[in-house]
């Protein structure tokens, strides 16, 4: 028996979109949420958020309450910010962390590494243990996690495969950027509250198919002909540009490059879907990193961040260059929004059929649907 995704499993010279309902209906949002985003390595914040020892954030993920933390050795956790005793919000807003996390509750106390530290008067009016409470069993609930590129990924079900593991092929094929990476300060931050659903970002990233009519400044000097497509099947996609342009200041001023880069990035840029919610790009002297927070079948905000070679400390005289350079993506990503909030409105045309695919430009953009597909179809056939 044939399934409602057969079509989208297809070649991409028949294949046919995701069906209307992966996108407007709040039961295949909740089926998206446990078999596409918990199953596997989801993007949900930024290192750069909690920069010091002690630095802890409250996150909303899909309305799982989660805690990012900084320990004292400068490495990041992921728990869940919920108290071991009653269940107790800890972190409700971003703050340091001095002593220990204590719950606001009954004072239950944890370290920075989530083990349980301190349990005042849990046997009764001054006694601080019971023979019953053993309180290395009621540590916080700790998330698989992994920072890359300072997206912190996690897998909340614990069901993936290691993230280097699974995405092994694409860290190859990046690893000459594997070397410091810098955030450019308060202007390289911003975010983009998108009337869309989430996949609609990623499909719209994925292709270059749209830039003479959605980018025509882009496509001035970058072209649709200077475009090849990246896709590996069930791994991640996007395109490349062979044409990319260095941004430079009105006195000549640029951005130092990475270190070592080979001369494939002297003028080329690569974009790249990170599935299943990550969009990622990487240039000779720049780079970012996109993590896409699902709210709901059509709300979906874009946290965008810049990144660059040096600390922005060590170039103050770049800092207007790196505004422009901030002004000039966050012109090109709202370009994109008519695009994937149009794409969503048209979703509730009922006579739809998910759509056709170019099989020459939209070979990136089949791919995440085929993964999705399969990764819905993994959910229902364990």
């Amino acid at each position: 028996m044939q399934s409602a995704l057969s079509s989208v499993l297809n070649d991409v010279n028949s294949a046919n979109g995701l069906p209307n309902e992966h996108y407007i209906d709040p039961t295949m949002f909740e089926e998206e949420k446990r078999s596409v985003l918990y199953a596997n390595w989801s993007g949900i914040g930024f290192g750069k958020d909690i920069p010091e020892a002690g630095d802890a954030k409250p996150i909303d993920f899909l309305g799982m309450p989660i805690l990012l933390v900084r320990d004292r050795n400068g490495d990041i956790g992921v728990f869940q910010n919920t108290c071991r005793h009653r269940g107790m919000i800890l972190v409700d807003k971003p703050r340091k962390i001095r002593g220990a996390i204590r719950c606001p509750y009954h004072s239950w106390c944890y370290g920075l590494d989530g083990a349980l530290r301190a349990t005042p008067h849990v046997g009764g009016p001054g006694q601080n243990t019971h023979e019953d409470i053993n309180i290395d069993d009621l540590g916080l609930l700790k998330v698989r996690s992994f920072v890359w590129r300072d997206v912190i990924f996690v897998n909340l079900d614990g069901s993936a495969e290691d993230f280097q593991l699974v995405h092994a092929e694409l860290l190859k094929r990046w690893e000459e950027f594997e070397q410091p990476i810098f955030h450019g300060g308060a202007s390289s931050s911003f975010k983009l509250e998108v009337a869309t659903n989430w996949k609609l970002a990623v499909e719209n990233y994925c292709e270059s198919y749209h830039l003479p009519w959605v980018h025509p400044g882009l496509n001035s000097y970058s072209r649709l002909e200077d475009h090849y497509n990246i896709q590996q099947r069930d791994l991640y996609s996007g395109q490349g540009t062979l044409v990319y342009r260095q941004f430079v200041g009105e006195g000549g001023e640029k951005f130092p490059d990475f270190e070592g880069l080979s001369n494939k990035w002297d003028e080329g840029a690569e974009y790249i879907a990170v599935y299943p919610n990550v969009l990622l790009g990487v240039q000779r002297d720049h780079s970012f990193s996109i993590v896409l927070e699902p709210q709901d079948c059509g709300r979906t905000v874009e946290h965008i961040e810049l990144y660059y070679a040096q600390p922005a400390s060590n170039a103050p005289e770049l800092e207007g260059l790196r505004d422009s350079n901030a002004q000039l993506w966050k012109t090109v990503f709202e370009e994109d929004i008519f695009v994937v909030e149009g794409m969503q409105k048209g979703r509730h045309g009922h006579l739809f059929d998910g759509g056709r695919f170019s099989p020459e430009m939209d070979g990136p953009t089949h791919n995440f649907h085929h993964w999705v597909a399969t990764q819905i179809e993994n959910g229902r056939n364990p």
